[in-house]
């Protein structure tokens, strides 16, 4: 692996091996949770993948035992006291939304452990996810008084518009066998092997030509595309909103005293 790229701080590394660029998420002692400085760099790197003439194929996982636990409840609250951040911090959601389904480059998502809330979008909005055995995926937005507004819409397209609502009205857990027959994941793979899988796909995948595995990509894109000024803008606005409701500031107290 090579050293770290595109200048990022620690939160979120970038590596390469050979074509592929590897996307860290790296607070492992807070389980890969988003505080403001990895948000950023999450709602940045996409331009950086896509203008890299060197990448072919993005590998996003997380350091430690988890994938990402979501929001950081420090984060939350920071967002909770300060209006012109919830703004801010909404428009990098959308810039992680758009970043994704935009990016020309195919995204692996090698789910290491759980992932939750946004670190649930970013895996059901990459092309192909793997998952480790044991791992699992939720969106508990709504436990936390908040519109799922930073990738939930992708839900109905991958499982049905019922089973979207009841997965995301409820934050249930979706175990990673259970995420395969959902269509969330493509396969479970034993946890030791996880990142060599990954790897493994990521190389078959830049051996395709590059101009046409981009075109193709973009190309199914256009399923989702519509929806990033339809339903996902709506979810965008919604949980901005929401973001200075009541019923998240007494969620986010409560998980705090925990």
């Amino acid at each position: 692996m090579g050293s770290a790229l595109y200048g990022f701080d620690n939160e979120l590394v970038v590596t390469a091996d050979g074509p592929v660029r590897i996307v860290t998420l790296n607070r492992p002692d807070d389980l890969n949770g988003a505080n403001r400085p990895m948000h950023q760099a999450m709602a940045r790197v996409w331009d950086h993948l896509g203008e890299d003439p060197e990448a072919r194929v993005v590998v996003v996982t997380g350091s430690g035992k988890a994938f990402s636990a979501g929001g950081d409840f420090g984060y939350m609250q920071e967002n909770i006291d300060d209006e012109a951040m919830r703004v801010e911090t909404i428009d990098e959601g959308r810039r992680i939304i758009h970043g994704m389904v935009n990016c020309p480059l195919p995204v692996i998502a090698a789910v290491n452990g759980p992932a939750v809330g946004l670190g649930c979008s970013v895996a059901v909005l990459a092309d192909i996810v793997l998952m480790a055995e044991g791992s699992f995926l939720a969106d508990p937005h709504l436990r936390m008084g908040l519109v799922p507004g930073d990738g939930g819409m992708v839900w109905p397209a991958l499982v049905g518009l019922s089973r979207a609502k009841e997965y995301l009205f409820l934050g249930s857990r979706i175990p990673a066998e259970k995420a395969v027959e959902f269509g969330l994941a493509s396969r479970v793979v034993p946890a030791d092997q996880l990142l060599d899988e990954a790897l493994s796909l990521a190389h078959r995948l830049a051996e395709v030509p590059a101009a046409a595995l981009q075109r193709t990509k973009t190309s199914l894109n256009e399923w989702l595309r519509p929806q990033l000024a339809g339903a996902f803008e709506s979810a965008l606005t919604g949980e901005l909103a929401s973001m200075g409701s009541a019923d998240h500031r007494d969620a986010v107290a409560k998980a705090r005293a925990k």
